[in-house]
């Protein structure tokens, strides 16, 4: 088992150690092995499909073989019904057995044992005759004297990796490793200093043995502490080399060298790999066997695996800042930061930007029908949110801000983009089509909601943008109000995604008809604002619309001109052509229809706006 020891630990406090146990799996081979350790009650299932307790190297067992519950009794296994051949205990076979510490099962050609090995890091260990520390550098021009055979076990490191399902497998497998690559290991440790200082406690994150009886496994703390503070590997030797005829034990229990190599890297702060092992000893055993200086191979191999937990977890630790900074960062800025220095990537600077803002239409309304049920609400709410915010993000935009029901993103920042307008018209297109669909299943959850959108460009100030309380990335200036005041016209000119000039302009321009089209509406003198504006509407291609064709939106745009050219029974003739069903002719139709058809004397073909939406 693993234990969170340190020098002040009360062992009196482990009585109820018979309450812990490790499961031991041996294959044929050195490296075919683990170590886990149960918790009380719980029930797991081994086999060779199994989690963490998969057994992936004994074909003979099946992929779900046996359910273990250790209990107050002992471990309890139970033989599954996908078990296609035999749990053997004591012998015979059998369906179901109890095993007490030290009892074994075996199933095909793996011994699995229980055991309740103590491990605890010590401060009573005796002085070292020998000490010596070796540097990464120094190791790594070390050429290993049997390469062939550390070679073989190194490739097998891809699959240690790939196959361990978390962390704890990781540890694990990089234990079995290590002892399978350097054979006069008796026992190998991972161990972890939480904390920084000199008392902080050593904890155990995993460890394994060779032999499964013996006196208790007790790494030096010394050692361990020295190497982390080095961060250099340093061996202690506590017996020099053996005399063949000899068969007295050294001074430490069982063991005659061990060694510390510290785990680099800010994801492994404070962790090293203790080994400790005994020299060869009989008439039969090579110089090399027994001499402290061959250690440097084990110790060379050591570094190197160090090496690749290290780099290992440092990638799944960015991996996993990313994937928590994805709920605050859209994929466009993370790849600016991963590309450079975050403070210079996000300082706020002007840009030309394309703005978005999309609102959920109806929303006060189901407010109040849905006074009873507001989390079934929020829940809808939040899948409309996802509709935009994934549309924005599918686009290459950055999601600026929520306000209630509506979201903003813009394009242009924090990279220049030319196509900045046509990702942003996408965007809204992609936005309309989703929410049309869902109109069309009444059972959808987002049947009765509708969307307006306004769509700006213009320069804006983008970064991170706040207080020194708190931040945002976003983007600020007038083209965000004015992308918000076009989102509110889409109410007054009835049409969903509402474009300024120079956003229009450039859609004529870029966006194939294909993926989309534009019609100017009308210019207007929005309400509370002095200067007046060409709108335009962004609708889906042709193909998309077929109720709108392309010659219908040459008929309301010829309109338009007979309109602003005070030929108002021209333009009402040519606004008949368009179907009944487009809903912003009936914007001019009826402004015209308030003025008997004949244009004001002072007519300058803008319409002024009576209210903001």
């Amino acid at each position: 088992m693993a234990l969170l020891v340190s020098p002040t630990t009360d062992f009196a406090s482990l009585a109820n150690l018979a309450d812990m146990a490790d499961l031991v799996a041996q294959g044929l081979e050195s490296h075919q092995r683990w170590r886990r350790t149960f918790a009380v009650g719980k029930p797991v299932v081994i086999g060779r499909a199994a989690g963490p307790w998969t057994v992936p190297w004994d074909p003979q067992i099946s992929r779900q073989h046996a359910q273990l519950t250790w209990l107050d009794s002992g471990l309890r296994v139970e033989q599954l019904p996908t078990a296609r051949n035999a749990i053997f205990f004591q012998g015979k076979p059998v369906a179901n057995c109890t095993l007490v510490i030290g009892e074994h099962i075996v199933i095909g050609e793996t011994t699995f044992t229980l055991v309740d090995d103590q491990i605890n890091v010590s401060l009573d260990l005796p002085q070292p005759l020998r000490e010596q520390t070796f540097s990464p550098q120094y190791l790594k021009r070390l050429r290993y004297r049997n390469a062939d055979e550390r070679i073989e076990i190194l490739s097998r490191l891809p699959e240690v990796i790939s196959g361990a399902a978390n962390e704890a497998e990781l540890f694990s497998r990089m234990v079995n490793m290590l002892l399978a690559g350097i054979p006069r290991a008796g026992a190998v440790a991972l161990v972890t200093a939480d904390k920084s200082g000199a008392t902080a406690p050593l904890r155990v994150l995993q460890w394994d043995r060779r032999l499964m009886i013996g006196a208790p496994f007790q790494p030096s703390e010394p050692l361990i502490r020295e190497a982390i503070r080095r961060r250099e590997s340093v061996l202690h030797v506590w017996s020099e080399r053996l005399d063949p005829r000899s068969q007295a034990f050294t001074a430490v229990e069982n063991t005659d060298w061990a060694f510390c190599t510290p785990v680099l890297g800010e994801a492994c702060a404070g962790w090293a790999i203790y080994i400790a092992g005994r020299f060869a000893a009989g008439a039969n055993v090579t110089p090399s066997a027994s001499d402290p200086e061959d250690l440097r191979d084990d110790l060379k191999f050591t570094e190197l695996v160090a090496a690749t937990l290290s780099s290992l977890r440092e990638a799944r630790l960015l991996e996993r800042q990313q994937a928590s900074l994805r709920q605050f960062f859209s994929p466009v800025v993370l790849e600016a930061l991963s590309e450079g220095e975050p403070e210079q990537v996000l300082q706020p600077r002007e840009a030309e930007v394309s703005v978005l803002f999309c609102d959920l239409r109806g929303f006060s309304l189901k407010s109040e029908q849905a006074a009873g049920d507001l989390l079934g609400l929020l829940q809808r709410v939040s899948k409309a949110l996802g509709v935009m915010t994934r549309q924005i993000l599918d686009h290459g935009g950055v999601v600026g801000d929520f306000q209630g029901d509506a979201a903003m993103g813009f394009w242009g920042w924090p990279l220049n983009s030319d196509d900045a307008m046509v990702r942003a018209c996408q965007a809204a297109l992609g936005i309309r089509a989703e929410f049309e669909a869902a109109a069309r299943l009444p059972e959808h959850p987002l049947a009765d909601f509708r969307m307006g959108i306004g769509l700006a460009t213009g320069r804006a100030v983008a970064g991170k943008i706040g207080t020194t309380d708190q931040v945002k990335v976003t983007v600020f200036g007038p083209v965000v109000n004015l992308a918000s005041r076009l989102e509110e016209m889409t109410k007054i000119l009835r049409a969903p995604i509402l474009l300024d000039e120079t956003t229009a302009r450039n859609v004529r321009r870029k966006l194939p008809r294909t993926l989309g089209r534009c019609r100017r509406v009308a210019r207007v003198k929005p309400y509370g604002l002095d200067r007046a504006l060409e709108v335009s509407e962004l609708l889906p291609p042709q193909q998309d619309a077929a109720d709108l064709t392309d010659q219908n939106l040459a008929d309301y745009e010829a309109a338009l001109d007979a309109l602003l050219a005070r030929q108002w029974s021209d333009a009402l003739k040519l606004l008949h052509r368009v179907p009944a069903e487009d809903s912003v002719k009936d914007f001019l139709t009826v402004f015209i229809a308030q003025h008997n058809r004949t244009p004001p004397a002072a007519w300058d073909g803008v319409i002024p706006l009576l209210t903001k939406g």
